[in-house]
C-alpha cells in the first residue's frame, strides 16, 4: 500500500481554517503522529504544494479531537500551529478561532448529543488544561450554519456561536499577570527602555505602545511585514518576554522553540469619532494576524480590565469600568468581546470572557498521504 488515508473534516471557525482530525486516527508516538501530520500538511514547503496547508499561518491550524480525559468536560481538544517553512507543530498554546468550531464539531460527530435550540459543549483544551464553554446554535440535530451574525473578516453571516474563556486565566503562568505586575521594562536593541504588559488569559501575550515604536496602531499588515526594524524589535520583545514568562531558556530560542506564543500586540488609542474602543495589531508567527486572534482578543480584553495596564492605559475615557462589551480595533474592522473582572486582595480576577464567532463545516473526507 502506497498510501494512508484519515477521517478529515476541513473547518472554519472564526477568521481561521483547521484539519480536525480525531486522536485515535493518528499515531500514538508523538513524533510518528508529528511526522504524519507535517507530511498531510505538505510541511516543510512554503507553498505547502504537496498537502492540505493554506500556505499561511491562518490556515495551518490543527485540532485534534477525542473522548474527554477531565470530569467537567465533554472533549478533549488539541490544537496545533503547523509551521509552514519548518518541520515543526507547536502545540504550547491555543486558538480561540478554531475552538469556535470545536462544539460544532462534537456535535455532528456524536461527542455531544444535540440539544434544540442551543447545546452547551464543555471542551477541555488540553494545551493548556483549562475547559472552555462553548454555546452553539442546534438545528434539526445538527450544528446550526445559518444565522445573521457577521465577524469582520468573514463574508456573509453565519449561527452565533458563544465561547466562554473565563476559566482560561494563567493558562500557561498559572497566573493573569505572570509578573505580579502591570507594567514592566524590557530594553531593545533599536528603541532602548519600552514599557510592556504581560498579560495570561486563553494565552499569555505581551503589549507594548505603538506610539512607542513610531507606529500608529492602525497599520495594514503589508506596512508591519515589511519593515524589518520593527519585526525584529516585535520578535526582540516577544522573545524577551517569553523568558521572563518561563517559556524558554533563552530570548533568542524564542523563533525556533516558541515560534507562536507568547503573542504581541502593539496598541493605540482611538479617536472619540471611532466606533472602537481602542486599536490593536497582533503579531502572530512573525507576521501580522490579518483580523486578530481569538485567545489574543480573549487575552487583550482581560488586559483592558486591569487597572494600570497599557491596554487599559489605551481605553477611551468613560470605557474604563471591570466590565461590559469592547470593541477591538484590527486591520478588517474590530472584533467585540464581554469581559469583567473584580479585584480581589488587590489582585484582578477575571469573571467573564466571552467572544462571539461563526463556524462552518467545509469539507469531509479522506486525507491521503504516502505510507510511512
Amino acid at each position: 500500500m502506497e498510501q494512508i488515508d484519515i477521517y478529515t473534516v476541513i473547518m472554519r471557525g472564526g477568521t481561521s481554517k483547521a484539519l480536525f482530525l480525531k486522536n485515535e486516527d493518528l499515531p500514538a508516538d508523538q513524533d510518528e503522529r508529528n511526522r504524519v501530520i507535517l507530511r498531510m500538511y505538505g510541511s516543510p514547503d512554503s507553498r505547502q504544494i504537496d498537502g492540505l496547508g493554506g500556505a499561511e499561518p491562518l490556515t495551518s491550524k490543527l485540532a485534534i479531537i477525542g473522548p474527554s480525559t477531565k470530569k467537567d468536560a465533554d472533549i478533549d481538544y488539541t490544537f496545533g500551529q503547523v509551521s509552514i517553512d519548518q518541520p515543526f507543530v507547536d502545540y504550547s498554546g491555543n486558538c480561540g478561532n478554531i475552538s469556535s468550531a470545536v462544539g460544532p464539531y462534537a456535535i455532528d460527530e456524536g461527542y455531544v448529543d444535540a440539544v434544540e435550540p442551543i447545546t452547551t459543549v464543555r471542551i477541555h483544551n488540553t494545551n493548556t488544561g483549562k475547559v472552555l464553554v462553548a454555546e452553539v446554535p442546534v438545528k434539526d440535530g445538527k450544528a446550526a450554519v445559518k444565522g445573521d451574525y457577521v465577524i469582520d473578516g468573514v463574508p456573509g453571516t453565519g449561527a452565533k456561536i458563544t465561547l466562554d474563556f473565563s476559566d482560561t486565566a494563567g493558562s500557561r503562568t498559572g497566573s493573569l499577570l505572570p509578573t505580579g505586575r502591570e507594567v514592566d521594562i524590557i530594553n531593545t536593541r533599536e528603541f532602548g527602555k519600552l514599557e510592556v504588559s504581560m498579560v495570561d488569559a486563553a494565552n499569555p501575550m505581551v503589549f507594548v505602545r505603538a506610539s512607542d515604536l513610531g507606529l500608529t496602531g492602525r497599520e495594514r499588515p503589508e506596512e508591519v511585514n515589511d519593515n524589518e526594524k520593527i519585526q525584529q524589535t516585535l520578535e526582540e520583545i516577544r522573545g524577551k518576554a517569553a523568558e521572563v514568562m518561563g517559556m524558554v531558556n533563552s530570548w533568542k530560542d524564542a523563533r525556533k522553540d516558541n515560534p507562536a506564543f507568547p503573542m504581541i500586540a502593539f496598541i493605540a488609542s482611538a479617536g472619540k469619532d471611532e466606533e472602537v474602543d481602542f486599536h490593536s495589531r497582533l503579531m502572530f508567527m512573525q507576521v501580522m494576524h490579518k483580523t486578530y486572534a481569538g485567545t489574543g482578543t480573549i487575552c487583550t480584553g482581560a488586559a483592558a480590565r486591569i487597572r494600570g495596564s497599557l491596554v487599559n492605559q489605551a481605553l477611551l475615557e468613560g470605557v474604563n469600568g471591570e466590565s461590559g462589551l469592547l470593541k477591538i480595533g484590527h486591520p478588517l474592522g474590530y472584533i467585540d468581546i464581554e469581559v469583567s473582572a473584580t479585584y480581589e486582595n488587590d489582585k484582578p480576577v477575571l469573571q467573564k470572557a466571552a467572544i462571539y464567532r461563526t463556524a462552518r463545516r467545509l469539507m469531509e473526507g479522506k486525507s491521503f498521504i504516502p505510507s510511512y
